[in-house]
């Protein structure tokens, strides 16, 4: 596996490889993989003949006050569970790489951040498909395979793509799980013992709200109530974030599920803010 730390070597690598007759698969990451992450690299393998991995901490998707500088980092795990799983190319850059210090260029997707994340969390959206976007030009990549538990980031990516002529394809990945229903995430590592064991109850409770609907309950003003009910009751360290109902992929609001509605989650837990939903079909 060959590690690259410069966006122009990245580049002059992908272009050869393209040269060539090879596709290129990327996954995007922040690092500190775990087993969500080594399941969309598996997604990826089979999809290309060239894969990347990236792993960067991208300063520019964090806003003030938020966990940059404490954001979990282990390049040695990273490295070594990237190359088990058979990536070409693991590229490490240092945010100075990426953006000059004049940098002044952004990509944004207004329409579908103003809710969920974008609402608590302003610049992200912004970072998140700016990088994107340097990565899809440095890698030249045909496909890149996103998790699903990042539903709202996905959605703000395929617009992108769709709006700017992208020539990528994007694959969603389900959310992968602990065996006690919590979704994996590297800020995972932030939870107490305590609040590890309570943490489930987050997806108990988005379980819950999808049974209520399958029961016949379309208003999404009692089923948000509901789910707040339930977290107040099995998550009292928790502070909710958001509870929300939207469209899946205008990522907007909705009032009553008619075709379908994807009901999304945030809730902090300590130093932890932790992200999940569930799609209810209608």
């Amino acid at each position: 596996m060959n590690i690259i730390t410069d966006p122009t070597e990245l580049q002059r690598q992908c272009l050869t490889w393209r040269k060539q007759g090879h596709s290129i698969g990327l996954v995007p990451t922040m690092g500190y993989l775990h087993h969500g992450h080594t399941s969309l690299i598996g997604r990826a393998r089979p999809e290309c003949d060239r894969l990347v991995v990236s792993v960067f901490v991208n300063p520019t998707q964090f806003g003030e006050n938020e966990d940059l500088s404490s954001y979990p980092r282990d390049f040695e795990s990273d490295r070594a569970k990237a190359e088990a799983q058979g990536v070409d190319l693991l590229f490490a850059p240092e945010p100075g790489a990426m953006y000059e210090a004049n940098h002044a260029t952004w990509v944004e997707v207004p329409r579908l951040a103003i809710h969920l994340c974008g609402a608590t969390r302003p610049v992200h959206f912004r970072g998140v498909c700016t990088v994107v976007t340097k990565l899809f030009m440095l890698t030249q990549a045909e496909v890149a395979v996103f998790g699903e538990k990042d539903w709202q980031q996905l959605a703000v990516l395929r617009r992108m793509v769709r709006d700017l002529n992208i020539p990528i394809r994007l694959i969603g990945h389900p959310i992968v799980r602990e065996e006690d229903g919590l979704a994996l995430s590297s800020r995972n590592a932030y939870l107490t013992k305590e609040e590890r064991a309570a943490a489930p109850n987050i997806r108990k409770g988005l379980l819950k709200l999808a049974e209520k609907a399958k029961a016949g309950e379309r208003d999404c003003a009692a089923l948000k109530r509901f789910l707040a009910e339930e977290f107040a009751a099995t998550l009292p360290m928790g502070e909710v974030d958001y509870i929300e109902i939207v469209d899946p992929d205008e990522i907007s609001p909705i009032t009553t599920i008619a075709r379908s509605g994807l009901a999304a989650v945030a809730v902090r837990m300590g130093k932890a803010r932790l992200i999940d939903n569930i799609l209810i079909e209608g």
